[in-house]
């Protein structure tokens, strides 16, 4: 099933999940460059909205090249979630989504996100309040059940539809699992049995293969990705070439690895400031330089810089292998420092 936002159709897309302090402006546009088809804001609470806090109306940043992009609102009163929606839709995303599917304490313990799960009635008001606010799609992210004792996905997903929900993307876990265990596409599958609206899987997919394969698989509209994706943006690349070829690409190379990693530090910047955009890259480091040799050292002293200059300089050392070279040298004379100490004392080593 085609997925429209506007003028925007969307046929077994790969979608970039809205993740907190990860799917900002920056990294959005580097998986966009990467193939991702459809993006999301990071979540945003519509108290803060409602308030005309400057760090959430930041994160409704939206540039012209990142369509068709959604800006994902979560909140547990009614009224300030349409309140807000009402806000998002005029910084001009294609759709508005609902987050009823984080984990984490300080939202779902205050009955917002996955919190309202425990309250299905209200989840449903709060669907239909929101669509009737709006003119924009209105689309919804959930989880599978609060627990296990009370999984209801096929019978939200049809609620949903039945108030206007226009897609409903779904994690294959509970609440109570949050991250943990296995996602469960077999209850994605079921829902998208059950519901004419497109489904949005969701959950542990890791591998280019995975996300084709899991559109036959699980009968989903689009695949979701999320974690897979921090370390690995080049994982929508390498699934899209291997549903044209039946093949995954090489890993990225080393100069690629390098041209990508300045290009988001770059972005970083811009959109943060210097000092906190260069900062702030440090929980991405460790996935682009992931499985080069002798990279320890090399990324405890990059992850010490502030400047931005000076982490391109890094960079390109990193590009040319000189790195490499002086990990050996000292390796060396660590290995020649112990065979002299052991020489000395005459003992085994």
């Amino acid at each position: 099933m085609i997925i429209k936002y506007g003028k925007y159709e969307i046929n077994q897309g790969l979608f970039l999940a809205p993740m907190e302090d990860v799917s900002d402006y920056p990294f959005r546009m580097i998986c966009k460059k990467l193939g991702a088809d459809v993006m999301y804001s990071e979540f945003i609470s519509s108290e803060a909205l409602i308030r005309d806090a400057e760090k959430a109306f930041k994160k409704m940043t939206i540039k012209p090249e990142e369509h068709p992009i959604g800006i994902q609102i979560y909140g547990n009163r009614i009224e300030a979630m349409v309140e807000a929606a009402q806000i998002a839709e005029e910084k001009g995303p294609d759709f508005i989504d609902i987050n009823f599917g984080c984990p984490v304490k300080k939202v779902a313990l205050k009955g917002a996100g996955s919190g309202l799960l425990q309250d299905v009635p209200k989840m449903i008001k709060m669907c239909e309040a929101v669509v009737r606010s709006v003119e924009l799609p209105v689309t919804a992210k959930t989880r599978l059940g609060w627990d296990a004792e009370t999984i209801q996905i096929v019978d939200i997903a049809k609620q949903m539809e039945s108030v206007g929900i226009e897609a409903l993307a779904i994690h294959g876990r509970t609440r109570a699992q949050g991250y943990k265990g296995e996602a469960d596409w077999e209850w994605i599958a079921r829902t998208k049995e059950a519901v004419k609206m497109p489904i949005i899987g969701n959950g542990d997919v890791i591998e280019p293969e995975q996300a084709i394969r899991y559109f036959d698989k699980y009968g989903v509209d689009a695949v979701m990705i999320g974690r897979g994706a921090i370390h690995n943006p080049w994982i929508f690349r390498d699934a899209k070439a291997f549903r044209t070829t039946g093949t995954v690409p090489e890993p990225a190379s080393l100069s690629e690895r390098i041209d990508t990693l300045k290009e988001h530090y770059t972005y970083n910047a811009e959109y943060k400031g210097e000092l906190r955009g260069v900062r702030e890259m440090r929980k991405h480091i460790t996935g682009y330089l992931k499985g080069l040799p002798y990279i320890s050292k090399f990324r405890s002293q990059i992850l010490q810089i502030d400047k931005l200059d000076a982490v391109f300089e890094m960079l390109e050392m990193l590009r040319d292998n000189s790195y490499i070279k002086e990990a050996v040298e000292e390796i060396n004379e660590n290995f020649s420092a112990l065979q002299m100490t052991c020489d000395s004392n005459t003992q085994e080593c």
